[in-house]
């Protein structure tokens, strides 16, 4: 066979592979063709067939789940001849041994839920939160989540599979010259509704007996998958439901970010409802694993309840005995009464918290969950509440959240404002800069790190340098790796400076980009996006008004931190 008789010889583009994000895989659509997409699920799908089933594994012949969310691409074509994705996915799952199974338009923890519970594979076509112009895909096997000790192996398995693919003879190939399938990609198989009535039904016995009659709520439906959904289940639970804002153009809602903009975008929702108030606004991102939480406070303001402050209110309300959060969490977490249940803190993203889960079970913890500052939910364990048996599900979830908190404040007879300000008073807030180049942030990350990849923290006492690893135990500095450190907080303080507000730093944390402490208690925690090219700066401070200057400081434009940190590299 010539070499030009080959797909890779006749392909009309410059393949861009995926890369893994904080969990899934990423990229921009134009990349996405429905060869990538079908290479990488078919390597996936046989890594998992290669798997103990203790491990996760699957077998030949199973049934395989997908769901998708509601972005054109996940199952349409869209500009330049791309997009499909949901397509590629079933025939990477048909060719692959597995008998593909289509949930539809559902919430990604709803698919994980409905899979795990049978001990069976899955696959989410979704970008979660990131622009439209984005998607990729989810992964996972008959216990959970791809964990990142996965990743090597399946990026070995996937270039095999590149390579047997890029060889076959072009004429036998599944794919044309833009690495469409040549059938043209009809829709994807019929959906069953089974998923959507199965997670609905997980919260409904959860709650039994509970109720939210008189609880007014608005929700902003916007383009999230779990939209109707979300209405369904608080409806069923006697809540007076308001819809809003519902979209059919895709809305890339970020929870972690919500900024003034967003706020009165929902001001504008609630003000054309006609009616004087509500008790909450609830909302998703994009697959609906990650939940948006407002609510009035005084006449004229709403407030946002973030993800790592919501995730305590959950965790209380759940009587955990162990909880896993990130580094970039609130640290209220570490001054009330989950500080004794507090696991060490992990990287971002759901498959660190998973990992700190797991090692949580390990010691014998029976009540255990975990969440990220995005409010993303996890339960690692089977958790019993008033005789009622929430099922562990080891995957970001919106829903819990979001119940939890509006029955934690019915349950004590307070409205949401008052229910957060029983914890302690430490404000949050998060915000970032799009389009920031990945190798950027990279660099700026770099600059201000420790020669020693062994230092995963650095505190300042009287002038010295004090450095520890990741289990807080003590790293030997020498004077050079001593000085080295004392020159980063030096260089750092010309932008985090006295003229913007900073008082001096007496700690440095590098688990996941590079957290500053304060001496006055400020934080500020500058981390590039694993999913998008996007900064990321959270703050932290003893009043909300600091941690949103913070924040606003970060990212403004044209001289703000994060933009003299690029000058400095």
């Amino acid at each position: 066979m010539a070499q030009s008789d080959t797909l890779a010889q006749h392909l009309s583009y410059t393949p861009q592979p995926l890369k893994f994000g904080t969990s899934g895989r990423r990229g921009l659509v134009v990349d996405l063709t429905q060869l990538e997409i079908y290479t990488n699920v078919r390597a996936e799908i046989g890594y998992l067939q290669s798997l103990d089933l203790s491990q996760g594994g699957i077998q030949k012949g199973d049934d395989f789940y997908f769901a998708q969310d509601l972005r054109p691409s996940s199952t349409q074509y869209v500009e330049n001849n791309r997009g499909g994705l949901g397509q590629a996915v079933e025939q990477a799952i048909k060719d692959g041994g597995m008998r593909p199974i289509n949930l539809g338009a559902i919430p990604t923890p709803a698919l994980t839920s409905f899979a795990l519970n049978r001990g069976k594979g899955s696959i989410m076509v979704t970008g979660s939160h990131i622009p439209f112009d984005r998607n990729g895909y989810k992964l996972n096997t008959s216990k959970g989540e791809l964990l990142k000790d996965n990743e090597k192996p399946i990026g070995v398995a996937v270039e095999r599979t590149r390579e047997q693919l890029n060889t076959q003879p072009f004429s036998e190939s599944l794919f044309n010259e833009q690495g469409m399938l040549r059938n043209g990609a009809p829709s994807v198989s019929p959906a069953i509704d089974d998923g959507r009535t199965a997670y609905i039904q997980r919260y409904l016995d959860f709650f039994e007996g509970q109720t939210l009659k008189g609880c007014k709520i608005l929700a902003y439906q916007h383009s999230a998958v779990g939209r109707d959904v979300l209405v369904d289940i608080l409806e069923k639970l006697g809540a007076e439901v308001t819809p809003a804002g519902r979209s059919e153009t895709f809305v890339p809602i970020d929870t972690e970010a919500i900024d003034q903009a967003q706020l009165d975008t929902i001001q504008g929702l609630c003000d054309a409802t006609g009616q004087k108030s509500f008790d909450a606004i609830v909302s998703t991102d994009g697959d609906s694993d990650r939940p948006l939480l407002v609510a009035p406070e005084g006449a004229n303001n709403l407030r946002f309840f973030g993800g790592d402050i919501l995730g305590m209110v959950v965790a209380d309300f759940l009587g955990a005995d162990s909880v896993v959060v990130p580094i970039s969490s609130n640290d209220a977490i570490d001054r009330g009464p989950l500080a004794p249940v507090t696991e060490p803190k992990t990287k971002i993203g759901s498959p660190y918290v998973i990992t700190g889960m797991q090692h949580a079970l390990t010691k014998g913890r029976t009540r255990v969950c975990g969440w990220e500052a995005n409010g993303g939910f996890l339960t690692g364990s089977d958790i019993e509440v008033n005789n009622k048996t929430l099922t562990a599900l080891p995957t970001r979830d919106a829903m819990l959240p979001l119940l939890c908190a509006l029955f934690a404040a019915r349950n004590r007879q307070l409205t949401l404002p008052q229910l957060f300000a029983t914890l302690p008073k430490r404000f949050s807030r998060a915000s970032l800069i799009r389009n920031f180049p990945r190798p950027t942030s990279l660099k700026i990350v770099q600059r201000f790190s420790p020669a020693n990849p062994a230092v995963q923290e650095v505190s300042f006492r009287d002038g010295q340098a004090a450095a520890c690893d990741a289990n807080l135990t003590a790293v030997a500095l020498d004077q050079a790796h001593a000085e080295h450190c004392g020159q980063i907080r030096a260089q750092l303080q010309t932008v985090f400076s006295a003229e913007a507000g900073f008082a001096p730093i007496c700690k440095l944390n590098y688990t996941d980009g590079v957290r500053m402490s304060f001496e006055n208690g400020d934080v500020a925690h500058i981390r590039p996006s694993g999913n998008a090219d996007e900064l990321r700066i959270y703050s932290v401070a003893d009043t909300q008004e600091r941690a949103d200057t913070i924040a606003t400081h970060g990212v403004a434009e044209p001289n703000g931190l994060l933009r003299r940190l690029e000058a400095m590299v």
